[in-house]
């Protein structure tokens, strides 16, 4: 659509479309056509006449995005023309105050964005976008609307410079905002707070719309202030109980001033709870600054303020019935225990009070569980750092945790259980059901529980004794009414979590004896539960009592079972009397019985069945248990009748869904580990635990022979593909694999081959089976080096090359997908196809040299594979997918460390497409996948390097390898660019990023240098004239360094020495270019 001659009428009708269309064929037009507008040479006119002219608020909003997209450009307007932008814009919002608030926000967005890339632009030995703030000053001193647009400008900007762009250098980044922290930053806070005063010296009107909007948006700005990244730590929001605010020291009066905190306690007593939230927020902040900003007894004294401020609010709550103030407080609460010690609190005079009130207020809020539960987690953090911190407490005052936090143990215990009939009548969202929020409650409750056990033990068994009693009546009674046994159920539930937390939180150096006695006592019930369930199955099940039972078992097996010490524990003597339980041997006899019984009765509920062969998983790794549990007839009983007969999760049938049979490979994992502990070389005793799966493929290979139930077929082979996964997965012997690979081949192998051939656009059928080959190339503990006279080695990889090269080309035939199905239809299996032949290249298990000397081309055809995949992908799809990126990179290692003839005989663009690849990977966030990009390129260079080396020799020999050198030195030749373009990219992540892997980028370039020395010096020169005079010198210095005692060569010595100076240099040049000159790390880009 050509743009010259719209008019305004016409943008407009483009902006209502895109804006507030809801014809989706109108609004992609629109969005195609205002695209064209931001590239257009006349952008800067049609924004003008947009924002002079236009009629309606979308047509002020699109100026202002197109104008913050052009301004945001890599390639930046000239200086000028920014400035002229700024001060139009500035100009337009003072004449327009009463524009909607999200084009000033908009059109304010624009001017950050200005002033924060231009913040080191210097015009007349002056800063000129620095001038910001004393732009700002003007709008403060005139109406209450342009103080709100200038408090608005000022809390842009400061988001703005706290902002990481990842497509620019961080360390430009990290220079601007430390440049705006130490100039700016402090005067803007001082500025905020001032307003805040001024604000609290006036009667507030806060029927006022632009009042309220003005205190929202100052409040909002100190907020900004205070979340700014001041190291940049760039911290993540999810670690938010642990974080510190890391004040800079030159703010040190502000924060010593009495009169800080309280102007923000004053704020949230009296503003509205939409404003007074935002107060609390910024005291969640001044609660979470770094203790090092003050001398003790500062300290002392900024601790004694904050909790004035907490018994204030506690003693007036009547702003925490707000859900909004009250998460804030809990978060505030929080962070006092992050940031101060046990010790430092018990030490304020008011101490005692505010526990009081603190306890209180949490019981309160346990009670009321269904009012903002995401916030109940702070408290329980606050009281859980508490009571880990009593045994650390070296003051006499007392701490009264051990008043207390009985208290909100029983708090949270009793509002559980009596949350649960509220859930069944109202039929609300039930909290179990959330197992991971419950997990974390319980994780936390579990330390708080063992301040005064006793308490918390005789509690929990009155209420188990009551409820069992109560459960069991409605269990004989005739009616058996449907919701009173629910609820009764849910208690149940709640009751073992909570006895497996207990359990679980014993900590062997503060446990004692009488813990452990009352341990045995809280068992012995949820044992004798566990049997009265099982008892009653299959007519009496409940899920969430399963679940709560497979936690519990879990927690008494971390904690007392296995542990040679605990042979002894007090934990064994009263269940010994109840139960005949006398020591782990027999507790492991139950846990087993329990797990046979689970998956023979819940074999249609997957989150059982799920937990169980977790549990059963978890039994299985260590070796002491493993001992012990093959002695258990239950583990022999499943040793040898693992069939859908006995265990129904092992049927293939039409009601089970297929991603259900994802947990049998965890179940057969277990089960080998176990078969392996006696099994040795007793090839009759590994046939027998496999004749469940040989009756299995038997049975598919005569369908597939008859060509009948397909779906059957399917169905199974996704089954058996998981199971051997499992099996395989446990056998780290070369005598245990080589008895699966004799079973598995030739008769079995080829019908998986059939089946990915079958049925290549189904992934939930190749992927198991996909999955299955890369599990047999694992070379794990060496299992696959067979012996000498063996061609097993050999034969595998044959058999995976066909795989790999089936899927490959059968899958590249689906042509075209939708990005929302080329990862799982495509992608994916690709992915675990090049996991596969990593596994097979880096395994040391076959002579691939073998293959060419024999005419064999599997080894050929399955690198001609791996090039087809690789091009049908394009480069964004390589390094957007995780998974994908992580099994091609290291597959692409090793094809360079000992396969590069085969590199350097690929055709041009092919080899450009792959070095393509490389260059990018270097520049990637991922250490894993940019540190195996340098180690390719390190290859490639080197490979390159020799042969240059060589060149002048010209040896007979090696004529082959000779012609692969000549065709990758060619190919270099025609396209130079391809390797200095890398060797700037590398120079840029030294000198300008946050290298984390600077060994790995020191490797390749010095190969690079030595190749490219005229590049290198037209690097170097570029760099050192970008800088002002006085540094030049120095950088040159540092250069010099660089290459001092670096010989000609690629030795490994050489490479060291490189590597140490290299080191020295980043170092140095950090050094030499600190100031306020612009870094210049575009300019090696260029």
């Amino acid at each position: 659509m050509a743009l010259h001659f719209q008019s305004l009428a016409e943008l407009e009708v483009l902006c209502t479309h895109l804006y507030v269309g809801t014809d989706l064929a109108q609004r992609i037009e629109a969005e195609k056509a205002l695209l064209e507008l931001i590239d257009s040479p006349e952008c800067l006119s049609k924004c003008q006449l947009l924002l002079e002219q236009g009629t309606t608020s979308y047509a002020q909003l699109l100026a202002a995005t197109c104008l913050s997209k052009l301004v945001a450009r890599v390639s930046p307007l000239p200086v000028e023309q920014r400035i002229d932008i700024r001060n139009y814009i500035l100009n337009y919002v003072a004449s327009q105050p009463q524009l909607p608030p999200f084009v000033i926000q908009a059109l304010t967005q624009v001017i950050a964005k200005i002033t924060k890339l231009g913040w080191f632009e210097v015009q007349k030995d002056q800063f000129v976008f620095r001038e910001i703030i004393a732009d700002v000053k003007k709008f403060l001193q005139g109406t209450v609307e342009h103080c709100i647009i200038g408090v608005m400008i000022l809390s842009e900007l400061t988001q703005e410079m706290n902002l990481v762009d990842y497509s620019r250098p961080s360390a430009k980044h990290r220079k601007i905002a430390t440049s705006f922290r130490d100039t700016s930053l402090k005067d803007i806070l001082v500025l905020a707070c001032s307003l805040l005063k001024e604000v609290l010296a006036k009667p507030l009107n806060l029927q006022d719309q632009d009042q309220q909007n003005l205190v929202m948006q100052v409040l909002k700005l100190v907020l900004n202030c205070l979340n700014f990244d001041f190291i940049g730590s760039s911290a993540d929001e999810s670690a938010d109980d642990l974080c510190t605010v890391q004040i800079p020291t030159t703010w040190r009066t502000i924060f010593l001033e009495p009169e800080t905190l309280d102007l923000f306690f004053n704020l949230y007593h009296s503003l509205p709870p939409l404003l007074s939230q935002l107060a609390l927020s910024c005291l969640v902040q001044f609660a979470s600054t770094r203790r090092s900003l003050f001398s003790s007894p500062e300290r002392a004294k900024y601790l004694s303020n904050l909790i004035k401020g907490v018994k204030r609010i506690l003693e007036n709550p009547q702003g925490l019935s707000d859900p909004g103030n009250y998460h804030e407080f809990c978060r505030f609460l929080a962070r006092l225990k992050t940031n101060y010690q046990l010790g430092e609190l018990v030490t304020v005079k008011e101490y005692p009070e505010v526990i009081r009130l603190i306890a209180n207020f949490t019981i309160t809020s346990l009670q009321h569980w269904e009012f903002a539960p995401n916030s109940v987690h702070y408290l329980l953090t606050l009281w859980q750092r508490m009571v880990a911190s009593v045994p650390f407490v070296k003051s006499t005052e007392p701490h009264l945790l051990d008043t207390y936090a009985p208290e909100i143990t029983k708090a949270f215990i009793t509002s559980r259980l009596e949350s649960v009939a509220i859930v069944v009548r109202d039929q609300l969202e039930d909290p179990l059901d959330d197992t991971a929020t419950v997990f974390q409650q319980l994780e936390q409750l579990c330390t708080v529980s063992r301040c005064d056990y006793e308490k918390t033990c005789a509690l929990l068994v009155r209420l188990f004794d009551q409820n069992a009693q109560n459960y069991q009546k409605l269990l004989h009674s005739a009616s058996r009414a449907t919701v009173d046994m629910t609820i009764q159920e849910g208690r149940l539930a709640w009751l073992v979590y909570l006895v497996g937390t207990v359990v679980g939180g014993r900590l062997t150096y503060t446990s004692t004896d009488e813990h452990d006695a009352m341990d045995g006592e809280l068992s012995c019930r949820v044992f004798q539960l566990l049997s009265l369930m099982d008892t009653g199955l299959p007519q009496c099940s409940n899920e969430k009592i399963e679940l709560a039972i497979l936690w519990f078992l879990d927690q008494f097996r971390k904690t007392y079972v296995g542990d040679q010490l605990q042979r002894t524990s007090k934990v064994y003597a009263r269940m010994s009397e109840v139960l005949g339980i006398t020591d782990d041997s027999h507790v492991l006899e139950t846990f087993v019985t329990k797990i046979v019984t689970n998956l023979k009765y819940w074999g249609r509920c997957e989150p059982v069945i799920s937990r169980t062969l977790q549990f059963l998983n978890d039994l299985s790794v260590g070796y002491i248990l493993l001992k012990k549990l093959v002695k258990i007839d239950a583990v022999k009983f499943m040793l040898k009748n693992h069939t859908s007969e006995h265990f129904p999760f092992l049927g293939t049938s039409d009601r089970c869904s297929v991603s259900d049979l994802r947990c049998r490979t965890t179940f057969y994992t277990a089960l080998t580990r176990l078969l392996m502990v006696e099994l040795g070389e007793d090839e009759d005793e590994f046939e027998n635990f496999m004749l469940p799966l040989t009756v299995s493929f038997e049975t598919v290979l005569q369908i597939f022979n008859n060509n009948f139930k397909q779906e059957d077929v399917k169905r199974m082979l996704i089954g058996l593909a998981r199971d051997l996964r499992g099996i395989a997965f446990a056998l780290n012997t070369k005598t245990s694999y080589t008895m699966l690979f004799d079973w598995m081949y030739p008769t079995y192998l080829p019908l998986l081959q059939r089946a990915v051939e079958r049925w290549y656009g189904e992934p939930a059928c190749t992927t198991p089976i996909l999955k299955l080959m890369a599990e047999l190339m694992q070379n794990r503990s060496q299992r696959l080096n067979f012996d000498v006279s063996s061609p097993n080695g050999i034969l595998l990889f044959r058999e995976a090359s066909k795989m790999i090269c089936t899927y490959g080309n059968q899958i590249l035939s689906l042509g075209s997908l939708s990005k929302d199905q080329i990862y799982p239809m495509k992608l994916k299996g690709i992915s675990i196809c090049y996991s596969a032949l990593k596994s097979a290249l880096c395994g040391n298990y076959v002579s691939f040299g073998v293959f060419k000397l024999y005419g064999d081309n599997h080894f050929d055809n399955v690198l001609q594979a791996f090039i087809k995949m690789l091009l049908s992908v394009s480069h964004g799809d390589l390094l957007q997918y995780r998974k994908l990126s992580q099994a091609y990179y290291p597959l692409l290692e090793c094809l360079t460390q000992d396969h590069m003839s085969f590199i350097a005989n690929l055709e041009p663009p092919v080899l450009l497409y792959v070095l393509t690849s490389v260059s990018e990977g270097l520049t990637t966030l991922d250490t894993a996948v940019s540190s195996s990009c340098c180690t390719s390129l390190d290859y490639v260079v080197t490979y390159l390097f020799k042969h240059i080396a060589k060149e002048g020799k010209k040896p007979l020999r090696c004529r082959e390898a000779t012609q692969a050198g000549q065709r990758l030195l060619h190919f270099m030749q025609q396209n130079p660019d391809v390797l200095q373009q890398m060797m700037s990219v590398l120079m840029n992540t030294i000198v300008f990023e946050d290298c984390r892997n600077q060994w790995s980028v020191s490797r390749p370039l010095l190969g690079l240098i030595l190749l490219h020395e005229k590049y290198f010096s037209e690097l170097r020169a570029s760099l050192i004239d970008s800088q002002p005079v006085p540094k030049q010198e120095g950088l040159a210095q540092c250069f010099r360094n660089l290459m001092e005692g670096v010989e000609q060569n690629l030795s490994i010595k050489n490479r060291d020495r490189f590597t140490q100076n290299l080191s020295v240099f980043r170092r140095d040049v950090a050094e030499a270019l600190r100031g306020d000159a612009e870094p210049c790390g575009l300019d090696m880009m260029s």
